[in-house]
């Protein structure tokens, strides 16, 4: 008999951004992302337009451009103080991880620059080891690696535009121990495609108005599941599962005052896709449904970002950044959970650029991601969750050929 059961475990896939940026987002994918707390839209001027304002690209040094990063992400543990009763405190594992990143763009050609960049926009992995948070996520990792070629035309010295096509591959698994009455360990992976746009407008050479769009994309993920009742166990296949790698739009300016370029950055993650989390397998009798039968509504909803970006060229070899953003976070009480206990977030950044020789460039990046104190009571959970933040390193190399 088939039965459409929630997967409260396959739900903690994005729970990594709960301690990193709000929702489950990696914006800061780059040394200038990183460095001015991901106001890298309209002042990308680097490889990384490609993959944060393609449009940009034909404004970018006539040549072959490639950037190639590595950031290493530190996760705090988060802290849950329960006001029933203090055998439901729990606190998260710390993580730490490494993240590499690429960007490719072109020399111009009749006007034309073509670019690609390899990401990694969601993710990570979070771990409750306490009894009343593991019963709703014990473990859970994630990869994802997005593949975006991209094209730029410069329709006249103002405007240019671009368009790129997204892969996006995504590999998880996810642990969710209810015992003694149920256990699920799922591994899945998937393949899904999105697109990408792009606008600039440069009405001044010391100005930029850009706007892109980053499209939802209905992410799928099948596998295997092993599910566990008492001292009955099962494995079968997750005929599908799927949720949302919401659109996100950006709305960007940047000038130029002398040797300071000030970029104001807005954008807005349209969560509200994400509206609940479910699989599909075979069970062999309803008793198994039951055991399985969870919530899955998330009803989240649309938030924005407010970012601020800060360069300043002390010469032409060496340039200082600077970043601070506010960042919304979309989960409303009814549905915030261990799975994402979420919050909004203060970002504070820091960086620097060093021109080696006139062919490479050396850059770091450094971001402070602080998360709010939040109280729920939604009946599963009433209590507060602390102590979540984030520290990113980004170091990385540029060169023109």
């Amino acid at each position: 008999m088939k039965k459409r059961i929630s997967v409260v475990a396959l739900a903690s896939l994005f729970v990594a951004g709960s301690a990193f940026a709000s929702g489950y987002r990696i914006p800061e994918q780059s040394i200038d992302s990183t460095a001015k707390a991901g106001a890298n839209v309209a002042s990308a001027d680097k490889a990384d337009a490609t993959y944060f304002n393609p449009a940009n690209m034909t404004s970018t040094t006539d040549a072959w451009q490639i950037e190639v990063d590595l950031t290493y992400i530190h996760l705090t543990a988060i802290e849950y103080k329960d006001n029933r009763t203090s055998a439901f405190d729990s606190t998260s594992e710390k993580e730490n991880f490494f993240i590499p990143t690429l960007y490719l763009v072109s020399p111009d050609y009749n006007d034309f620059r073509f670019g690609f960049s390899v990401t990694t926009p969601y993710g990570l992995t979070k771990q409750w080891r306490d009894p009343f948070a593991a019963q709703f996520s014990e473990k859970f990792s994630l990869l994802t690696v997005e593949m975006n070629p991209t094209v730029a035309y410069e329709i006249n010295d103002m405007f240019s535009v671009a368009g790129g096509v997204r892969m996006l591959y995504s590999e998880s698994n996810a642990i969710q121990n209810a015992a003694p009455a149920a256990y699920q360990d799922l591994s899945a992976d998937s393949i899904d495609w999105g697109y990408n746009l792009a606008l600039a407008v440069t009405p001044t050479e010391e100005s930029n108005i850009s706007v892109t769009y980053r499209s939802n994309i209905e992410m799928s993920l099948e596998g295997d599941v092993l599910v566990m009742a008492g001292s009955t166990s099962m494995v079968m296949d997750a005929e599908s599962s799927s949720f949302q790698a919401p659109a996100v739009l950006a709305i960007s300016g940047a000038y130029t005052f002398d040797k300071l370029t000030v970029e104001l950055t807005w954008d807005r993650t349209f969560w509200s896709e994400y509206d609940s989390m479910n699989i599909t397998y075979e069970f062999a009798d309803e008793a198994w449904s039951n055991a399985f039968r969870l919530p899955a509504a998330k009803d989240w909803e649309d938030s924005s970002a407010y970012r601020l970006g800060l360069e300043y060229a002390f010469s032409d070899s060496f340039t200082l950044m600077g970043g601070f953003a506010y960042d919304e976070n979309p989960v409303p009480d009814e549905t915030l959970d261990f799975i994402l206990p979420d919050s909004d977030a203060y970002l504070f950044s820091v960086g620097a650029r060093f021109q080696v020789t006139e062919q490479m460039e050396l850059g770091f990046g450094a971001l402070y991601d602080y998360k709010v104190s939040r109280e729920v009571n939604n009946g599963a959970i009433n209590g507060e969750f602390t102590n979540a933040s984030a520290i990113l390193l980004t170091a990385g190399l540029g060169y023109t050929f």
